[in-house]
């Protein structure tokens, strides 16, 4: 599913531009993961997080798809297929983690699937550190 980000600008009526809504999309979905952590904490496993997460992102009037299958192509051909955690609004694709720290791998991992999906937005969240860690991710191949 291609999902390319148009120039960052408003047009002559105010309206905002795909960047503006995905950055502003964005932060509220970090809002809401924050609201988790706030209240549950660390300690939890992750199947924990992401439900609350779904009942925050809810609660928010954030539209979203939960363990969203896509396919995995390689040279045309479907390879697999893998789970999304979050799928929010057709634009932004959410992996959640609750570990000690987040690594080069866990990072890595979540780049590889922007770009096998052809999803140009990602965030990564662990709730199981001290506070909450977020990385926002891109796909490189679709940055302009």
């Amino acid at each position: 599913m291609a999902n390319k980000r148009h120039p960052a600008a408003q047009n002559s009526g105010g309206e905002f531009s795909e960047e503006n809504r995905i950055n502003q999309l964005t932060r509220r979905i970090i809002g809401c993961a924050m609201q988790v952590y706030n209240t549950l904490g660390n300690g939890f496993q992750e199947v924990i997080y992401q439900r609350a997460l779904a009942v925050e992102l809810t609660a928010n009037g954030i539209c979203y798809e939960r363990e969203k299958e896509m396919p995995i192509c390689y040279r045309d051909q479907e390879i697999g297929t893998r789970r999304v955690d979050f799928f929010v609004e057709l634009s932004i694709m959410v992996e959640t983690k609750a570990l000690h720290a987040l690594d080069e791998r866990d990072l890595a991992q979540a780049i590889n699937y922007l770009e096998a999906y052809h999803i140009a937005d990602g965030l990564l969240f662990n709730f199981g550190g001290r506070s909450l860690e977020f990385k926002r991710l891109y796909n490189k191949n679709m940055l302009r």
